[in-house]
């Protein structure tokens, strides 16, 4: 039983999908299989303006086991993948590798060379090769369809309430920490840093975040994520600080879960001029996270 998709966010929609085909590999008593790209294939076709990600490749293949499919496939998106015919996929893939029984997808999901292959030639080809082929419905929330362009509009907005209805959860960024230039800890705001290894990420700017990862509970921070500007960047940096911690990260994984939006990222004219917006941003974080701490207890209470 077979779910393909791009699943990058694994929103309601793609989360939708996924509770589709683990039902229907329950009800027939075969494996669950989820099959992805990476990178993904607007990542592949566009190199030079990639569209943002909303969640990495492990972060994919971990949720997707989350949600309690029995296997995931990442295939590497490459030329020789994208030159082959919705045919070739089907038999080389679906049929030679996986051999599947039923395969689903979601609304308007296109496939093979050219983008060629839909519904209709996933139906046909089922036919010619014994498994059957679905679409599930659409998803929709106040009448507007769920989509991962839609949460990558509401989180460039800084509407993280709108992302978190469409994804199921606060949107948050995991990986595994890693060491920096360590200008931060000289400045007095000692940063856990995650790398996105060359994708673009969602949103750039200042937030008021929470860490998962650390300890029991959530820790209270302000996150960077962006080129860093004022000290000439290229690459995108997630840099959280964790407020009231003194402690050594370097290779735990940890998830930052996004609140609010503080401000854009900005280059400063030196350091001193930054590292006093940083106390200004760090002291309008921690009344963000103490209101937002209250309101989740009072909704939990």
């Amino acid at each position: 039983m077979v779910c393909i998709g791009a699943f990058d966010g694994l929103h309601l929609g793609h989360q939708a999908l996924v509770r589709h085909t683990l039902a229907r590999a329950r009800a027939i008593g075969v494996p669950s299989i989820a099959l992805s790209f990476e990178p993904l294939p607007r990542e592949f076709f566009a190199p030079s303006e990639p569209p943002p990600r909303l969640l990495l490749p492990r972060g994919k293949a971990e949720g997707l086991f989350a949600l309690g499919v029995d296997q995931v496939g990442l295939l590497r998106f490459d030329r020789r993948f994208a030159s082959l015919s919705a045919q070739e996929f089907v038999e080389r893939v679906l049929v030679g590798r996986l051999r599947a029984s039923e395969v689903w997808v979601g609304p308007e999901f296109r496939f093979g060379k050219a983008r060629s292959g839909d519904i209709g030639v996933l139906h046909a080809l089922g036919a010619t090769h014994g498994f059957v082929a679905g679409e599930i419905e659409p998803v929709l929330l106040d009448g507007e369809r769920v989509s991962a362009t839609r949460i990558r509009e509401a989180l460039r907005a800084g509407d993280f309430a709108t992302a978190t209805r469409f994804l199921g959860r606060p949107y948050a960024i995991g990986g595994h920490v890693v060491q920096g230039k360590q200008l931060g800890r000289t400045l007095g705001f000692p940063t856990a840093n995650l790398r996105f290894g060359g994708r673009t990420p969602a949103l750039s700017g200042i937030y008021a975040t929470w860490v998962h990862g650390v300890g029991d509970r959530p820790r209270a921070s302000v996150s960077s994520l962006g080129t860093r500007p004022t000290v000439d960047g290229v690459e995108p940096l997630l840099e959280a600080h964790l407020f009231d911690f003194d402690g050594d990260l370097y290779g735990r994984r940890i998830q930052v879960e996004f609140v609010a939006k503080l401000r854009d990222e900005l280059k400063f004219s030196d350091l001193p001029a930054l590292t006093a917006q940083m106390h200004r941003d760090a002291e309008q974080a921690r009344g963000i996270l103490s209101n937002h701490a209250t309101q989740r207890q009072n909704a939990f209470a």
